[in-house]
């Protein structure tokens, strides 16, 4: 019992220590007033509706404001609080919030220009699984250690035409088999799309001898060792894709259409949810069907961070706070809104919470989050410009 206390007194301190209710009052308390500018991709146009939609609660709840500044790329928040940092403003940043992942969160981190550790200091932490390993402590291999709090899951998955296909292949194996048997029936995005690259990264970590490997960053010497079973996996399943290989769709939503079109019986996405709300949205028929890969698929989170000199970090902690309630987390989660899956714990809540959760709509096409199956870490961010890298050099000359 005193070696389980020790831990989880670790745990607590590694990702910013529990506030006292006091504490968060006083946060709450100084936060009333401010406008949060969030930072976040503005190219949905259902998560800037979601957006919109946190911001008129968090108003009447806290009197806090959320402006929403659109970006093409997390890259350009980034860049600007960099520049903020080279210029001396260490206070009244004008980024408050940032929706987050990967390569930008790494290269915030490491120049310092976070605020925090503060996600375990969050009332609502309390739902999360914060533990070592656990998806929400470690962003693209990246330890979080509590400079970014969660709020949305994302995870690969397979959409198929069941009016058309059977029995749908389960593994990277078997969908070769498949497509040799069904040629010009499925194909993927373009590696240079990130729907694309994660298609290969997903058949990377079921085909590579030893997937422990990914977790670090790529060399030349565990690159060639790594990829060589799925480049020779590629290279028997390229002349069975859909035009001969020789052409893939832009992205996901170009993939969805050749399904819709019935070009092509099978699709990926990213969002468990896109089948279900393409359907409901008359952008597919309503036998498409989706489903996780035998072993788990890849899945991240994505979290938001505050950086090191934002001007309302009290009101971009209570955002924070707010997009881990259950009844948030809940509502996105429902395809008539986001459809995201949710980030909390299930076994952290009680029964009305869960029953928020069970209530919500339905579709033939949404997978529960028992089907949806492991979640799979997400290889160093570094994997996956090598491989789009190789692949552009092998099969695009």
């Amino acid at each position: 019992m005193k070696n389980v206390l020790l831990v989880t007194a670790a745990l607590l301190i590694s990702a910013g220590s529990a506030l006292s209710d006091s504490d968060w009052d006083d946060t709450l308390a100084k936060a009333r007033g401010q406008t949060v500018y969030w930072n976040a991709w503005g190219g949905d146009e259902r998560t800037n509706a979601f957006i919109s939609w946190a911001g008129e609660q968090v108003k009447a709840r806290y009197g806090v404001t959320i402006q929403q500044v659109k970006l093409t790329d997390t890259a350009e928040a980034v860049t600007r609080v960099i520049a903020e940092k080279a210029a001396g403003k260490a206070q009244g940043g004008s980024v408050d919030l940032i929706w987050i992942n990967g390569p930008n969160f790494l290269s915030m981190k490491e120049k310092e220009l976070l605020h925090g550790p503060f996600a375990a200091g969050l009332p609502n932490a309390r739902f999360l699984d914060l533990g070592a390993g656990s998806a929400a402590s470690v962003d693209f291999t990246v330890p979080v250690e509590g400079y970014e709090s969660p709020w949305r899951l994302a995870k690969f998955v397979v959409n198929y035409d069941s009016a058309r296909v059977q029995a749908p292949p389960k593994s990277m194996k078997a969908l070769l088999e498949w497509a040799k048997a069904n040629p010009g029936r499925f194909t993927h995005p373009d590696v240079s799309n990130f729907m694309g690259a994660t298609f290969l990264k997903q058949a990377l970590i079921e085909l590579t001898p030893d997937r422990s490997v990914l977790q670090n960053p790529v060399s030349d010497a565990n690159f060639d060792t790594a990829s060589a079973p799925l480049w020779a996996w590629y290279d028997a399943l390229r002349p069975n894709l859909w035009q001969g290989g020789k052409t893939f769709p832009a992205n996901g939503s170009a993939q969805q259409q050749l399904l819709n079109d019935g070009e092509i019986d099978m699709s990926m996405s990213f969002d468990p949810a896109s089948a279900a709300a393409a359907i409901a949205e008359g952008q597919l028929p309503d036998t498409i069907r989706t489903y996780s890969l035998e072993g788990g698929t890849i899945g991240n989170i994505s979290f938001v961070a505050i950086p090191f000199n934002a001007a309302h970090k009290e009101g971009a902690e209570v955002v924070a706070n707010f997009l881990l309630e259950p009844e948030t987390q809940a509502h996105a989660q429902d395809i008539s809104v986001l459809g995201s899956f949710s980030v909390l714990d299930q076994s952290r809540l009680d029964e009305q919470q869960k029953a928020l959760f069970v209530s919500l709509p339905k579709s033939p096409a949404l997978p529960g989050n028992a089907e949806l199956g492991e979640t799979l870490l997400e290889p160093h961010a570094s994997w996956m410009t090598r491989l789009s890298e190789e692949w552009a050099k092998r099969y695009t000359k």
